[in-house]
């Protein structure tokens, strides 16, 4: 897979939370968790110009600008421009409401054109202070934000962003092109196209120990018969598994914070920490090529690297399959 050769390891960092998402988060603690994934050894980084209006991108470039630019992997989004000028109005960010509200107050222009596509990447460049990027993904052409308008969104990339990436790959100028979306359809119709193939996905949220039956009725079956990688988005389901109160960027609801406490139960007794089973689930499926969580403190940090390496037991899995709390379709680690 070609998303396989380009990626340094099978862990990365997902900035979002980076953008102030849910929360201001203080610069000084924000250098303090970028410092510390870098000290450790992580060197993909994944950002975008939506998270917090272009805010994690100036902070990623605060640590990548400073690096040697062949050390590490970057990827970034097109479909979101961020002007200079403040946005008075309420933006719509579809399901994701006020996601970002304490991020920077610049407007955003939400196209997926040609022309849109090429200054995305102008203004990540600079926001970001490097000279040019490795990955491309194509941002949120999904019904989450755009309900029953979604496909005339994809249609718009398609015949935009989708050649322009494309372009882009074959002169050398970026490593790899996909899309970044939080839905499974888009990437399916993606690919039944015969047009320029992209090189692989980023999918949050939809490939977690508590969302991932649809994925593996359709998505993942159509990847792996096309050879074509995945990067795991959201491997902690917005924080719920990682000891956090969200699922799907809102409140966990009722039925989701018992479900976890099921799977913690099971987890405790086997002496499994509930990240290293999120993050092990994630890479066990043969699509799966790296997983990106997001952090906002440096203790996190250690916790994903650690649950990355952690021993997790095949009765654990065995258990929890028994239990019916994970599909028995999905690949589990160790052949459970």
């Amino acid at each position: 897979m070609r998303l396989g050769k380009i990626l340094p390891d099978r862990i990365g960092f997902g900035t979002a939370p980076m953008g102030n998402m849910f929360r201001a988060v203080p610069d000084d603690e924000v250098t303090a968790t970028l410092d510390a994934a870098w000290d450790q050894g992580i060197r993909y980084y994944d950002t975008a110009p939506l998270y917090g209006a272009g805010l994690a991108e100036i902070r990623l470039g605060g640590l990548l600008s400073h690096k040697p630019r062949e050390q590490f992997v970057l990827s970034t989004k097109v479909g979101r421009v961020i002007l200079d000028e403040v946005d008075s109005g309420t933006r719509d960010l579809g399901e994701k409401g006020s996601l970002f509200e304490h991020g920077r107050p610049n407007k955003i222009v939400h196209e997926w054109t040609a022309e849109a596509t090429e200054r995305s990447i102008e203004g990540s460049l600079k926001r970001l202070g490097v000279d040019r990027l490795d990955l491309v993904w194509v941002h949120d052409i999904a019904q989450d934000f755009h309900g029953d308008l979604w496909l005339s969104k994809f249609e718009e990339a398609r015949t935009g962003a989708f050649r322009v990436l494309s372009r882009l790959r074959d002169e050398g100028v970026i490593k790899a092109w996909g899309l970044g979306v939080n839905r499974t359809e888009p990437i399916e119709l993606t690919l039944a196209l015969e047009e320029p193939q992209p090189d692989g996905f980023l999918l949050a949220g939809r490939y977690t120990l508590l969302d991932h039956e649809h994925a593996l009725q359709r998505l993942l079956p159509m990847a792996e018969e096309q050879g074509v990688g995945m990067v795991i988005g959201g491997p902690y389901s917005s924080g719920i598994l990682a000891g956090g109160a969200h699922f799907e960027y809102q409140e966990a609801p009722p039925e989701i914070i018992e479900r976890v406490r099921r799977i913690k139960e099971i987890a405790d007794r086997h002496g499994v920490s509930i990240k290293a089973a999120a993050v092990h689930f994630c890479l066990a499926h043969p699509v799966s090529v790296a997983v990106i969580p997001g952090a906002t403190k440096p203790s996190r940090i250690a916790e994903d690297l650690a649950a990355l390496h952690e021993q997790v037991p095949v009765a654990f899995w065995r258990e929890l399959r028994e239990n019916e709390l994970i599909s028995p379709q999905a690949p589990l680690p160790g052949g459970a």
